[in-house]
C-alpha cells in the first residue's frame, strides 16, 4: 500500500467550501502547524480549475503536501466514466480522490482501476455523516450495501477508506470486516464529522487501532482570521495527539 499521508495519525484540512482566496488564506493560516497531513478539496474550486487549485496549495505550502480530491460523491457514473475522471484528476496535479461508489460494482470496479491504471491513489467511503442516510436509519442506501463496497474495495486493492465519526457504531462495523481480510498496519482509516457535526475525536480513536486521520474543514476555515485558523488547527491536532 502507498501511503498518502506520511504520518500515522494527522490532521486533513478540508477546503470544500471555499473560493481561491479563502484557500489561500486557509493554507498560510495552517502551513506552519504541525501534525498537517493533507489537504482535501471539493468541487466548489472548480471554477477555477483544479490545476491552479493544486498548485495554489503546493506553491503556498512551502514543501511537500498531498493534495486529495473529493468531487461529493465520485463514482456513481457509468463504468466508463471512471477513465475519464482518472484523466482529468491525473492532469491536475492531484494525489487521490475520494469515492462513494453507491451506483453497482461494476461502476465501482471500473472507476477504482480507472484511477489506479493513472497512478491516482483511491480513498473509498460507504457511510455518509448525515442523518437519515442509510434505510435502517430512514434513508435510500440498503445497509448491507455499505460493507458490500468495502469488501470489494478490498478485493480490488483499496487500502484508504473513509468511515463517519458521527456514527461510531459503523466505524466498528466497518474497520472489524477490514479486520477480517487485512492486518491493521495495511489500511488508513480517514473520517470527518467531528466538531460541527458533533463527532468525538477521542471515542473514534478508542475503536481505531490502525492508521488514522482526522478530517475537519468549516470548524477551521469560517474563523475570522488567519489567526484564529491557526489556532484552532493547534487546537485540533492537540486532540489527535491525545488519543492513547
Amino acid at each position: 500500500m502507498k501511503d498518502i499521508v506520511a504520518l500515522n495519525r494527522s490532521l486533513i484540512v478540508s477546503a470544500d467550501m471555499v473560493d481561491i482566496e479563502g484557500l489561500e488564506n486557509l493554507v498560510n493560516a495552517i502551513k506552519d502547524v504541525q501534525g498537517i497531513g493533507a489537504f482535501k478539496i471539493g468541487f466548489s474550486l472548480l471554477t477555477y480549475g483544479l490545476q491552479r487549485v493544486t498548485d495554489t496549495i503546493k506553491a503556498t505550502m512551502g514543501k511537500p503536501i498531498p493534495v486529495i480530491y473529493d468531487h461529493q460523491k465520485a463514482g456513481n457514473d457509468i463504468p466508463r466514466m471512471g477513465r475519464q475522471f482518472a484523466r482529468m484528476i491525473k492532469n491536475s496535479g492531484i494525489d487521490a480522490v475520494i469515492l462513494f461508489p453507491f451506483a453497482g460494482p461494476v461502476s465501482q470496479e471500473n472507476w477504482i482501476l480507472s484511477c489506479r491504471e493513472h497512478s491516482i491513489e483511491v480513498i473509498v467511503g460507504s457511510v455518509m455523516t448525515h442523518e437519515k442516510f442509510l434505510a435502517s436509519e430512514g434513508g435510500y442506501i440498503d445497509d448491507s450495501a455499505a460493507q458490500r463496497i468495502f469488501r470489494l474495495s478490498c478485493h480490488l486493492g483499496v487500502r484508504h477508506f473513509v468511515v463517519p465519526s458521527t456514527k461510531l457504531d459503523w466505524v466498528r462495523t466497518l474497520y472489524e470486516l477490514l479486520l477480517k481480510g487485512l492486518k491493521e498496519e495495511d489500511f488508513t482509516l480517514y473520517t470527518p464529522g467531528f466538531i460541527e457535526q458533533k463527532g468525538e475525536i477521542e471515542a473514534f480513536g478508542q475503536i481505531v487501532k490502525s492508521k488514522w486521520h482526522v478530517i475537519v474543514g468549516s470548524a477551521i476555515y469560517e474563523k475570522h482570521s488567519i489567526e484564529d485558523m491557526k489556532q484552532a488547527a493547534i487546537e485540533i491536532v492537540a486532540k489527535i495527539n491525545s488519543v492513547k
